[in-house]
């Protein structure tokens, strides 16, 4: 990928050193094997570089154009298409679901509105419920469970982050609305990718990605948020032939989730093609969450000692909001700065006041609150290089 020298974008150089620095440490300590990183401002790629190893066991070298499992930066792909079905009047942000999902009628479900889902007040389980594995890679099968599975809180009481529910009925959503009839990766692929130019992101498995594919492996052993084994094992529920994991079964590279960034910075279009309308994007970059906390984040409390902090989140986004939080964008971002972050490994933010963006896709997996920090550690790196306004 072409790069320019920083200083043309008003970064200064040796301070963005900076950043590939503290990646080369974590390599070194055994904390994470690598990471394949792009910073840009106004469109302008300032540093693209991939450090460390795709598979440190085999001592494969990561490239830039390696392969990666998105884990949860996926579901902003799911969220912008949402997003743009809003847009064509398909779905509208305050109707309950169940006027496209009747089988959510009743037992307090038919409260649960598309805006629940996308700030995650919906009420459906935080986590991923014990279910066999061609349920929960099949987004009509895991939308039926939900359907008839209790809430753990009314719809709009409380902010709990669904790791793989909510974002399978978002799909269903997308899939019961396409006037095709076409199958959610389908949709994906020519509603989005294909238009962005993201020739190398998929959901579910594809044979020549497949063959540049980092692998899943955690470098941590104790238990946080996940199960360090249980995520080793989605690599094996994403790779299943016809899988559809919309709450992160994708496959990506840091150049496809470069140009889906910039798409967003750029108000929802990128070479001439619109995904979604500049006031869709202003309207789902604000905090919808307000000061709530997150509560599946609580763990962090005994875990590490943190306090909580609010869950900023938007429609489809988490936000930078306020104040000195452990959030994924770091302290130095603007309030606006919005993106994703995905168990352990991948993070993407767009920073609208600065012009910035920045994509992360790793290998080696860390401990989720550890991640969290390291995504906001590299985030202030960048924005502290920035030395003209």
């Amino acid at each position: 990928m072409e790069t320019i020298d920083p200083t043309r974008a008003g970064f200064d150089a040796a301070r963005l050193v900076r950043v590939t620095a503290a990646i080369d440490a974590d390599v070194a300590a055994g904390r994470s094997d690598g990471a394949a990183i792009l910073v840009a401002r106004g469109g302008r790629v300032v540093l693209a570089e991939a450090r460390g190893f795709a598979d440190r066991g085999a001592g494969r070298r990561l490239a830039l154009d390696d392969v990666f499992v998105s884990m949860s930066v996926g579901k902003q792909f799911v969220n912008v298409l949402v997003l743009a079905a809003v847009e064509r009047g398909a779905l509208r942000l305050h109707a309950p679901i169940a006027e496209w999902l009747p089988e959510f009628r009743g037992r307090g479900k038919d409260r649960i509105t598309l805006a629940h889902l996308l700030t995650h007040t919906s009420g459906i389980t935080a986590q991923v419920p014990a279910l066999p594995p061609e349920e929960l890679i099949d987004v009509a099968r895991l939308t039926a469970w939900a359907a008839q599975a209790p809430l753990e809180s009314l719809p709009g009481a409380r902010v709990t982050y669904s790791i793989a529910v909510a974002h399978a009925v978002l799909g269903e959503l997308l899939v019961r609305t396409d006037s095709a009839g076409r199958r959610l990766g389908a949709i994906l692929r020519e509603d989005l990718f294909a238009p962005l130019g993201m020739r190398d992101t998929v959901l579910g498995p594809r044979a020549d990605l497949v063959a540049r594919l980092c692998p899943v492996v955690a470098r941590y052993d104790q238990p946080g948020l996940f199960d360090p084994r249980a995520l080793e094992g989605l690599a094996a529920l994403v790779l299943t032939d016809g899988a559809e994991l919309p709450a992160g079964g994708f496959l990506t590279t840091a150049a496809d989730l470069h140009r889906f960034a910039e798409m967003l910075r750029r108000g929802g279009a990128l070479d001439g093609q619109r995904v979604l309308a500049p006031a869709t994007l202003k309207l789902a970059r604000r905090n919808h969450t307000g000061r709530r906390p997150n509560s599946l984040m609580d763990y962090t409390v005994a875990l590490r000692g943190w306090n909580r902090w609010p869950a900023f989140i938007g429609l489809g986004f988490f936000v930078r909001g306020e104040g000195v939080i452990p959030g994924p964008h770091g302290n130095l971002a603007s309030p606006e700065t919005f993106g994703g972050w995905g168990a352990g490994s991948t993070a993407f933010w767009i920073d609208p006041a600065r012009d910035v963006t920045c994509v992360f896709l790793s290998t080696g997996l860390m401990e989720d609150s550890h991640h969290l920090e390291r995504v906001s550690r590299l985030a202030d790196l960048v924005l502290a290089a920035l030395v003209e306004p």
